[in-house]
């Protein structure tokens, strides 16, 4: 299939686009085998059912965790150059900076409060609570996506970040910190992601 939907559509069935006269699934991001003729009663989809969930882990993917990390990087490096400091910038520049990096985790707190609230099925004080929403979003995703206690796997990936925003002034070589925790979260966004949708599109294949 060459022919496919905008990334923003969401998983679902849609005509074929090869032209016949059928549905075929798309998965958020391929076309799948999983086809039904036209007029051919659909049963419920579980991805249908899914769809909140997938869709919000899915922001968190392309957004969020661009928005938080990019937005640590941002704050952290405007305060390290805040003008009085021993490499000041200048003052509008540091404002600018400043409002920009403190929208992205404002962005990125709503998003993790969103996947938060999928992942659990409910909302909790704890899901609006910055930086500790998106502690608790990785808990679960990795608790999904591995099945067992995300202790260390969590602890390393916060370290990483406090090591970044309390050393980076002095090594700015420290910004890798970043990137490998942001890498690490998406790995683990994406696992679940698929985890959601294989499982669901393997069961309208056969039921078709």
């Amino acid at each position: 299939m060459s022919i496919a939907p905008p990334n923003q559509v969401p998983p679902g069935w849609y005509p074929d686009p090869s032209g016949e006269r059928q549905w075929r699934v798309w998965t958020g991001a391929s076309w799948s085998e999983a086809t039904r003729p036209y007029g051919e009663r659909t049963p419920p989809s579980p991805v249908a059912s899914m769809l909140p969930l997938i869709t919000s882990l899915q922001w968190l993917l392309r957004y969020g965790i661009v928005a938080i990390f990019g937005g640590i990087g941002i704050v952290t490096s405007t305060l390290a150059h805040w003008p009085g400091t021993h490499a000041p910038m200048p003052l509008w520049l540091a404002e600018i900076s400043i409002d920009t990096g403190l929208a992205l985790l404002c962005a990125a707190t709503a998003l993790f409060a969103l996947a938060l609230r999928e992942l659990d099925g409910k909302w909790s004080i704890r899901a609006c609570v910055p930086g500790l929403n998106a502690v608790l979003t990785s808990d679960r995703i990795i608790r999904r996506v591995a099945g067992k206690s995300t202790r260390g796997r969590i602890g390393s990936q916060v370290l990483l970040i406090a090591l970044y925003v309390t050393q980076s002034h002095a090594q700015p070589w420290l910004g890798l910190a970043l990137v490998v925790a942001a890498l690490d979260q998406m790995q683990w966004i994406q696992a679940l992601i698929d985890q959601l949708i294989g499982p669901a599109l393997s069961n309208e294949s056969l039921a078709s």
